[in-house]
């Protein structure tokens, strides 16, 4: 990252280059507040507490909560919210909406893609939502088993191709 290799690099020491996080699972601090969960990690820069509950406004209404008691489409919102609060470069999605409710999952979409949109930083995102993704996303990777498939514009991942490596119909754009 930015001529800097990750192999073997303690995650602390990536965070300080500039990548933000939001792992699969959402991992918060459940013994914590809302509040402290956002300012653990947090460093100087663009995003403050302000920004993300503007972002995500059920954070500021839960500020004192504990994060262990937030459902888990809010504990999702909590990950997102801690990764901006790094000032991150490259904000990393591992399945942000991996086993939410619809309606949490088209509100995270949302907000991932106001982040692209009036957000400078770069977003990496895993998932298996082609359907979100075309949407939003410039350019995909397909992997398998950890080795490169397909890449390509996403306005070239049809669901001809979709299907072809996914093995999925895709349902992609008309």
């Amino acid at each position: 990252f930015d001529g800097t290799s990750l192999i073997g690099l303690p995650s602390h020491r990536a965070a300080r280059l500039g990548i933000g996080l939001v792992p699969e699972g959402r991992r918060c601090f459940r013994s914590l507040s809302v509040h402290e969960n956002l300012i653990a990690a947090a460093r100087t820069g663009e995003w403050t507490l302000d920004r993300v509950h503007a972002l995500f406004p059920r954070l500021g209404e839960r500020a004192g909560q504990g994060a262990g008691t937030l459902s888990g489409g809010e504990q999702q919102m909590l990950a997102i919210g801690r990764a901006l609060m790094t000032n991150p470069r490259l904000l990393i999605l591992d399945e942000a909406t991996e086993g939410l409710a619809p309606i949490i999952r088209q509100e995270i979409w949302a907000a991932i893609a106001r982040l692209k949109a009036q957000s400078g930083i770069a977003i990496l995102v895993i998932d298996k939502s082609l359907k979100e993704l075309w949407g939003l996303a410039e350019r995909a990777v397909i992997l398998e088993r950890g080795r490169d498939i397909w890449s390509g514009q996403m306005s070239d991942l049809t669901a001809e191709v979709a299907d072809q490596y996914l093995a999925v119909a895709a349902g992609g754009p008309a």
